[in-house]
């Protein structure tokens, strides 16, 4: 069974190695390969499993990732002193770029933001805590949904399974959140005992993130994840996309 999913997701291969480099608290210029890689393909899978249209410009990075590594295991005849630059070297100084680019970018969209009035067709959400004011990251959703599938069992036979549109998975997240100040992530999933409810629940998620009619937060990176209902909003007749 094929979902194709259109997502305007703007963070790529290098938002990716630049999460995992960060979970695992590892040091841009000291980039264990081997790890990153197994890393990289695993996020990778969850990836394709989702079929997002995405998925090419990490094939790409995945087969770079596999030149490098198979760079540093080929033996080296030629004396130390001798060898060329790390294999790593390259994608290191892309990392170290992007990284500076998107740091700047964020700095100016912090500006922007405050520097213009922010309006709610309804009431505008109550986020509680003030500490959950941290924006969760595609990958730190990917994180949370791989997480859920660990904990569903394999089915032993084959069986044949009925097909559950996104917009009825969109209809119970909006009912669960109705009436509620919030939901945890954890909560949204925890009546899904099968791989097809949790795949179809995550897209689900992601279209409503889209559309700007749920947003998620947390109170520190990797913490525990909350949605909370936003009014949907419409520019020139067209509901916003994730990331306008």
């Amino acid at each position: 069974m094929s979902y194709d999913v259109k997502l305007e997701i703007f963070e790529g291969p290098l938002d990716l190695l630049l999460y995992l480099i960060k979970k695992n608290d590892l040091e841009i210029a000291d980039i264990p390969i081997a790890q990153i890689t197994q890393d990289y393909l695993r996020y990778l899978d969850l990836i394709k499993e989702l079929n997002l249209e995405v998925a090419g410009e990490f094939l790409v990075m995945a087969a770079t990732l596999m030149e490098v590594k198979a760079q540093m295991l080929m033996p080296r005849p030629t004396p130390v002193a001798e060898e060329g630059p790390d294999p790593r070297s390259e994608l290191v100084a892309k990392l170290l770029e992007y990284q500076r680019f998107k740091e700047a970018a964020q700095v100016l969209a912090q500006r922007a933001e405050e520097a213009k009035d922010i309006g709610y067709r309804a009431h505008p959400p109550e986020f509680g805590d003030s500490d959950y004011a941290l924006e969760v990251s595609f990958f730190e959703l990917l994180d949370a949904f791989r997480a859920v599938l660990e904990r569903i069992p394999e089915e032993i036979q084959e069986i044949m399974v009925e097909e559950i549109p996104i917009e009825a998975k969109i209809r119970e997240i909006l009912g669960a959140l109705e009436g509620q100040p919030f939901l945890t992530l954890q909560a949204l999933f925890a009546k899904e005992t099968r791989r097809l409810g949790v795949l179809m629940t995550f897209l689900a998620l992601l279209e409503l993130i889209r559309l700007r009619q749920v947003i998620v937060r947390q109170s520190r990176l990797f913490g525990e994840i909350r949605l909370y209902p936003l009014p949907a909003r419409v520019a020139g007749g067209e509901l916003a996309t994730w990331g306008a």
